[in-house]
C-alpha cells in the first residue's frame, strides 16, 4: 500500500509530495499546501502568507487571489491544530469591547465563546475603553499566542498595536468598508432607526430630537444618519441633536436642556438604553409624563429597558449572534476564506414608553 510521508510547512500544515487529488473524492488524501501551490503556480512559502493573511506589502493582489482562488478549488482547510502546535499558540481568540461592564458586549462574549467552544478554542476579552484610542497589546508577542483578533463596535485604527503581527480581525458592528478587517458583521442598525423614526412619526410626532451618543465610531454615525434620512422624508427634520455620554446622569443632563427647548420636543430618540434611561429620568425632573408628555426610544434592548417603568421602545441588537457569528467568520479567515461582510437583522420592539403625540402647543 502506497503510504505517503508528511512533512509540515511553514504554516505548521501537513504537506504531502504527490501532487493534487480530486476534491471529495472517495479516499482521496486531504489537499495540502503544496498541492495548493501547484495549482496557483506559486512557492508553498507564498500559500503560507496568502491565507495567514499575512501577505500585504509581501504579495501581490492577483497572486494572492490565486491562491485563494486554489484553495477553494481543491477544498483545501489548513491544519489549525498544526499550526498551533508549531507555533506554541493554545487556539485563543482575543475579543475587544470598548467597555467590560457593558451587557451588550457580555453577550457578544457569549456568542462568540460557545462557537470557540465547538472548535476547541478559548476567547480572551479584553477592553479598550470608548473604542477609539489605541489598545495595548496585553501580550508581549500577541501574534505567537493568539489566532487572531474580534473587536466590537470600535474603530480598527484602536488596533494597529494588535495588528502589527499580521493577526487577522474581523470588526463586529463598525465600518463594512474598512480595509483593515479580513471580515464584519454588522446588526441592521441603520432599519432599526429607520423603524424607530417610522414608529414616532405614525403616533403623530413632528418634533422629535436625537440624544446621541458621544463616541465617534461608525455605528453610531449610522444610526444617526438613519433617523434624520428617515425624518426628513417625511417633511420633519430632526429638531435637535445633542451628545453625552453612556451614562444616565450625564444623560438626564444632557436631555434636560433639550427638553427645556421651545417648542418642547415629544419625543427623544437616544442611541442606546442607557441613555435613554438619563431622558425618562430627566422627563420625570421636569414634571412629564412619559408617555403622555414625551415618548422616549432606545438602542439595543438590555435588561435596563424592562426595568424601567413604563418599559423602553427599543431596538433588539442581535448581540449573541453577532459574537458567535463574527466567530464563525475568523474561524473561515483562519481555513483561507474569506467571509466578506455579513448583517444580521435586528428587531424594532415597541413598548410602554412611546405613545401618541400629546395635543397642544408644548
Amino acid at each position: 500500500m502506497d503510504r505517503r510521508s508528511e512533512a509540515t510547512t511553514g504554516d505548521g500544515t501537513a504537506t504531502e509530495p504527490a501532487g493534487p487529488s480530486p476534491a471529495g473524492a472517495a479516499g482521496a488524501p486531504r489537499p495540502t499546501s503544496r498541492d495548493v501551490a501547484e495549482r496557483a503556480g506559486v512557492s508553498q512559502a507564498t500559500v503560507s502568507l496568502v491565507l495567514r493573511d499575512r501577505w500585504h506589502g509581501r504579495v501581490s493582489p492577483p497572486r494572492a487571489e490565486a491562491v485563494r482562488e486554489a484553495a477553494r478549488e481543491l477544498g483545501y482547510r489548513p491544519n489549525l491544530a498544526a499550526r498551533r502546535l508549531r507555533s506554541g499558540g493554545t487556539g485563543t481568540v482575543l475579543l475587544v469591547v470598548p467597555a467590560l461592564t457593558n451587557e451588550f458586549f457580555a453577550r457578544v462574549h457569549a456568542g462568540a465563546a460557545a462557537v470557540a467552544a465547538e472548535r476547541g478554542m478559548s476567547v480572551v476579552l479584553f477592553p479598550s475603553p470608548e473604542g477609539i484610542g489605541p489598545a495595548p497589546d496585553p501580550f508581549a508577542s500577541a501574534g505567537a499566542t493568539l489566532d487572531g483578533v474580534i473587536a466590537s463596535s470600535m474603530a480598527s485604527r484602536a488596533l494597529r498595536a494588535l495588528r502589527g503581527g499580521g493577526l487577522p480581525l474581523v470588526m463586529l458592528d463598525s465600518d463594512p468598508e474598512d480595509t483593515e478587517a479580513a471580515a464584519t458583521v454588522n446588526p441592521d442598525v441603520p432599519d432599526g432607526l429607520r423603524r424607530v423614526g417610522g414608529h414616532l412619526l405614525a403616533a403623530g410626532h413632528r418634533r422629535i430630537v436625537h440624544l446621541a451618543a458621544d463616541i465617534d465610531t461608525w455605528t453610531f454615525r449610522e444610526r444617526g444618519r438613519a433617523l434624520a434620512e428617515e425624518l426628513a422624508s417625511a417633511d420633519s427634520p430632526l429638531l435637535a441633536t445633542a451628545r453625552a455620554a453612556l451614562d444616565v446622569r450625564e444623560a438626564a443632563a444632557v436631555a434636560g436642556k433639550l427638553l427645556a427647548t421651545r417648542p418642547r420636543p415629544t419625543a427623544v430618540v437616544c442611541d442606546d438604553d442607557v441613555l435613554a434611561a438619563g431622558a425618562c429620568k430627566a422627563a420625570r425632573r421636569a414634571g412629564l409624563r412619559v408617555p403622555e408628555d414625551l415618548s422616549v426610544t432606545g438602542v439595543d434592548d438590555l435588561a435596563l429597558a424592562t426595568a424601567v417603568e413604563p418599559e423602553l421602545t427599543t431596538v433588539r441588537l442581535p448581540a449573541e449572534e453577532m459574537g458567535g457569528t463574527g466567530m464563525r467568520a475568523l474561524l473561515e479567515v483562519l481555513d483561507g476564506g474569506a467571509p466578506g461582510t455579513r448583517v444580521l437583522p435586528v428587531r424594532f420592539v415597541p413598548r410602554g414608553s412611546t405613545g401618541p403625540a400629546p395635543t397642544g402647543s408644548g
